[in-house]
């Protein structure tokens, strides 16, 4: 199985940490930088060979991951000059892509099983699978429904449940032969374009730890969560 990892990003939201450090490259629990954790976890899924798409600071990455041989991969990069969104960069790299393999944001810190997201993506046959995860969202506001100048509904501080994307998903490179490699392309555009032509992603719904350490928030809970869950995260790693 391949894996494409998406380490591009700017990191913008984690100033002043990605000053110096590209965003994949943030320690976690003072031991292990998350795209280490990464590797590490497709290695123990059964991926044999991943594409990194760096960007920003990709010099640094490639300088610490060098060809993944000390996590048992075989890595390779694809460089991103200018942005080219969440799905543009693998455009670029679709003569070493296997026909189905997965795509993933390289700063997310998870014990979902990659192996399984790609296996059942093929099962679905589905152009693009996303693994979706329940988000709970508070509003701090009284919530009023109005229609015609009149309040015709009211909540007070009600709260949302949603599915979100987890930033991995299982891709098919039929999905984006009529795409042009070098332009942006991005997730929300993809999933739109799928959506329109009646063709409509599998989702892969995930239960389990998953945290998006690009936010700040997240960041620090991973930080301060990682010593008691590394056994779970860096099972068979």
């Amino acid at each position: 199985m391949h894996a494409v990892i998406l380490a591009g990003g700017k990191g913008v939201r984690l100033l002043p940490y990605t000053t110096a450090l590209p965003k994949p490259l943030v320690p976690i629990g003072d031991q292990h930088a998350i795209l280490e954790i990464v590797l590490r976890q497709l290695a123990a899924a059964g991926f044999t060979s991943c594409t990194i798409a760096i960007g920003h600071l990709g010099h640094i990455i490639r300088a610490y991951v060098g060809n993944g041989s000390q996590w048992g991969l075989r890595v390779g990069y694809s460089t991103e000059d200018s942005p080219l969104g969440t799905m543009g960069p693998v455009l670029t790299m679709m003569d070493r892509l296997p026909e189905h393999f997965l795509v993933m944001n390289g700063d997310i810190l998870t014990d979902l099983d990659f192996g399984d997201v790609v296996r059942q993506h093929q099962k679905s046959d589905a152009p693009l699978t996303v693994a979706t995860y329940a988000r709970k969202v508070a509003i701090d506001f009284g919530v009023l429904t109005t229609e015609s100048g009149r309040v015709v509904g009211f909540a007070e501080k009600p709260s949302m449940d949603y599915r979100v994307s987890m930033g991995v998903y299982g891709l098919s490179r039929d999905t984006l032969a009529a795409y042009t490699p070098g332009l942006p392309l991005g997730f929300d555009e993809l999933v739109l374009d799928l959506l329109a032509a009646k063709t409509p992603p599998h989702a892969y719904d995930f239960d389990g730890y998953w945290l998006d350490i690009g936010r700040p928030d997240d960041y620090d809970r991973a930080n301060a969560e990682f010593t008691t869950r590394r056994g779970e995260l860096l099972k068979g790693a």
